[in-house]
């Protein structure tokens, strides 16, 4: 089996609060919110402790998979017959495997979830871009860190 590092997956879990502070603030915030028929004061109100505290536990809960994915696929046969975990890690390697799984898993859903619920073409290309970043990002650090 293969270890497990902590400290990375809870760094990993930190990137989308701390991207998404960056991204749906000064980047993209005013996009995001037109995009969703918002206005800043309709953001006002909502109990931020549980939506960043959620967000951020349910981060964790994705490193900790996407960990798990990344060194499904790292498997070799050694010598002697057995499985061999670990075999190449880099941050751009692990970065490929978030990218691979953002667009094989993840933007297919935040699609599907858009058309269903009749989002604006730009609200879903807000979202996909920003877990494509996401993923890479939490990739990248999650193999480079092992």
């Amino acid at each position: 089996m293969f270890e497990i590092n902590y400290i990375a997956i809870a760094v990993a879990a930190i990137v989308p609060n701390a991207l998404g502070a960056l991204y749906f603030g000064p980047l993209l915030g005013q996009k995001w919110l037109d995009s969703l028929n918002f206005t800043a004061e309709d953001m006002k109100g909502r109990n931020e402790p549980l939506i960043y505290g959620s967000a951020l536990l349910l981060s964790f809960i994705v490193a900790f998979f996407l960990k798990f994915i990344i060194e499904l696929t790292h498997k070799e046969v050694g010598q002697s017959g057995d499985i061999v975990f670990g075999s190449f890690h880099t941050f751009g390697h692990g970065a490929l495997h978030g990218v691979g799984l953002a667009i094989g898993l993840v933007i297919p859903i935040i699609i599907c979830l858009g058309l269903f619920q009749k989002a604006k073409g730009a609200n879903i290309l807000i979202n996909c871009v920003f877990w494509l970043l996401c993923f890479a990002i939490m990739g990248g650090i999650i193999d480079a860190w092992t």
